[in-house]
């Protein structure tokens, strides 16, 4: 099977890396995410990753720390995912690379926009830690910047639902499903599928993302090959 993209970007929560113990890492979990990861990158397509921090650490919610602090410590955490990823990916037979937005030479390459590409030309998988570098920006906003400098062909974001509702669909039996959207309806019906600055830079970079269900694994491969899952966001979903 010819996969449809060339290039992704996936971005991963924290939390899906928790499985069900809700904090921490689930090795069990991380490989069977990995799993599908490589049989993407077996497939010949060229991987980048942004993962979370909120199985550790979410700044948000630290009560009254300085906010700025807060935020770092988050970009820490999203380090010590960014690791672990590429651990078991590499126990698998994957070539990775993880660059982080704040310098840590002692254990990731710094981020270098240009490396990256070049990881990507070797067949390497690149791991992008710490968000964007700079507090009060979600790893959201890391994940569609990050797309959009390497020039991925689609966002691929994998969450806990199966795509992108009307409404909490755990908390409303009549939430409907959207199969396609525009980003102007996600900021205009405030949709809680990804903060207002991720969006917005989807948008105005002409970056589709498609939202899908991380329960099952290898929808992150079905993703990649081009199966109709999960909601496909665009900026002008009618072409």
């Amino acid at each position: 099977m010819e996969p449809k993209y060339k290039r992704i970007l996936l971005k991963l929560s924290g939390e899906a890396l928790a499985g069900t113990k809700k904090t921490g890492l689930d090795y069990e979990v991380i490989t069977a995410i990995c799993q599908s990861i490589k049989k993407c990158s077996d497939a010949g397509v060229e991987i980048a990753i942004v993962v979370g921090g909120g199985n550790f650490w979410r700044g948000r919610s630290s009560g009254a720390m300085d906010r700025t602090r807060a935020d770092h410590m988050g970009m820490l955490a999203t380090a010590m995912n960014a690791l672990a990823l590429a651990d078991v990916l590499e126990s698998i037979g994957c070539a990775v690379r993880v660059q982080t937005a704040i310098i840590m030479t002692q254990i990731a390459e710094p981020y270098i926009r240009n490396r990256a590409m070049r990881h990507f030309e070797k067949g390497r998988i690149v791991i992008f830690g710490c968000g964007t570098g700079n507090p009060f920006f979600s790893t959201d906003t890391a994940a569609a910047l990050r797309a959009v400098e390497v020039e991925a062909d689609i966002l691929l974001k994998a969450t806990m639902v199966d795509g992108v509702y009307d409404k909490d669909p755990n908390r409303y039996e009549d939430a409907v499903k959207y199969d396609t959207l525009s980003f102007d309806q996600v900021l205009s019906g405030q949709l809680a599928v990804m903060d207002s600055t991720a969006a917005t830079l989807c948008r105005d970079n002409n970056m589709p993302m498609l939202v899908f269900d991380l329960a099952r694994p290898d929808n992150i491969f079905d993703a990649a090959m081009g199966e109709t899952i999960g909601t496909l966001v665009s900026s002008n979903p009618q072409v």
